[in-house]
């Protein structure tokens, strides 16, 4: 279907990027431009980031693809669980997920093999918690590598204010990106890496005081009120999206003294952002600031290169790959150590890409159920597990 309509972000920043040199398209987005499948396209209510969806255009998997696999009769939603351990068996095999449902009753549900997509943090989480005997580290972590290497993407972002209104606020986030910088000259710039910029907006007025307004502005009173005011309208943001590499000591892991609600060890997270990336940000958010200049900014800035402190992307923490000691995956999405345990999401990743991840993360998902069903059809899904047990 054709892409949705440009905001006024994109306007500006296309016709800055063009007049630089460098090539902006529509932006992909996962979300409808046109009804499809009983399923009402955009309206533009502009609360796209962080909320659900009231007509169904975002397409996220609670609109799309589950309500299909609920059609068919074998697919089953239990929600308002927390799947806390996964259980094996004398053989090395997984034999099923134990879960806590809504009133914290636990059960146990057999499977024949066991599918986890809980993404690069509570995928690792749940199987450093499901550690036992013939697994003392975690299970499927012969290797040591569950929880490492996690990537976030590194990010920088810069702003822009204007004369005239553009109401940016409405709509979706992205309308325009270019990939100019993807591929860097690290021989010339003096670090490897690259990415991409967008246009966007995706502020709630709350947020947008907190964190929009210029350095300088008034966090108290009228003149607070003022700024706020006129720039929630004529405010865009250039979003800097781009390599993290990935670093061991970047990691996932059980916290030894904190509980969740559950009285389960909370997930502690170690990062320190790779110098190199560091140095990339710097650049591209000044790459992105004389975008706003060319696009007649008439106030910018940046946000400070800083070490990360917030993650959206969370990619590599059981990595895969061909050899069992230095992956806790293979190619099938198959745990080396335990073969009826896939894990399919964000933490399969070896590097983090230059940009948005989901799209790559479903493709791979698609892939890997195909080989899981093809597993199960010759009989293969017990295979031979690696770890001895």
């Amino acid at each position: 279907m054709p892409p949705l309509p440009v905001k006024g972000s994109g306007v500006l920043f296309e016709r800055a990027a063009r007049k630089l040199g460098y090539h902006p398209f529509p932006a992909p987005m996962a979300i409808l431009s046109q009804p499809r499948a009983g399923r009402g396209a955009c309206v533009n209510c502009g609360f796209c980031l962080g909320f659900g969806c009231e007509v169904g255009a975002k397409s996220s998997s609670l609109v799309s693809v589950i309500p299909m696999a609920e059609r068919t009769g074998r697919c089953e939603i239990r929600p308002n669980c927390y799947v806390h351990r996964i259980e094996t068996g004398k053989n090395g095999r997984a034999t099923g997920a134990v879960y806590f449902d809504a009133q914290r009753v636990t059960h146990l549900q057999k499977a024949k093999a066991v599918i986890v997509c809980a993404n690069g943090a509570e995928t690792p989480r749940l199987l450093l918690l499901s550690a036992n005997n013939a697994f003392p580290n975690g299970l499927a972590n012969s290797s040591g590598l569950v929880g490492k290497y996690l990537m976030p993407n590194s990010s920088a972002i810069a702003y822009g204010v204007f004369d005239e209104p553009l109401n940016d606020y409405k709509g979706y986030a992205v309308s325009r990106v270019f990939h100019d910088f993807y591929e860097l000259d690290a021989k010339k710039l003096g670090f490897y890496g690259g990415g991409g910029l967008d246009a966007r907006f995706d502020f709630t007025p709350v947020g947008f005081a907190m964190n929009g307004l210029p350095p300088g502005t008034p966090r108290r009173g009228s003149e607070f009120k003022k700024a706020l005011q006129r720039n929630f309208t004529r405010t865009m943001e250039i979003f800097c999206h781009a390599t993290s590499l990935p670093v061991a000591t970047n990691s996932f892991s059980l916290d030894p003294d904190v509980k969740d609600a559950w009285g389960l060890p909370a997930l502690r997270m170690t990062f320190k952002d790779h110098p190199n990336d560091m140095r990339m940000m710097a650049w591209m958010a000044d790459r992105a600031t004389e975008i706003l200049d060319a696009a007649g900014a008439k106030t910018k800035w940046h946000n400070p290169i800083n070490e990360q402190q917030f993650a959206v992307h969370l990619l590599g923490t059981c990595r895969m790959g061909n050899d069992a000691k230095s992956s806790v995956i293979n190619p099938d999405h198959r745990t080396h150590d335990v073969p009826n345990l896939f894990l399919c999401d964000g933490s399969s990743l070896v590097t983090s890409g230059r940009g948005q991840p989901t799209m790559t993360i479903q493709a791979l998902a698609y892939r890997a159920a195909d080989r899981i069903t093809a597993l199960a059809k010759r009989g293969d899904l017990a295979g031979q597990a690696n770890h001895a047990s």
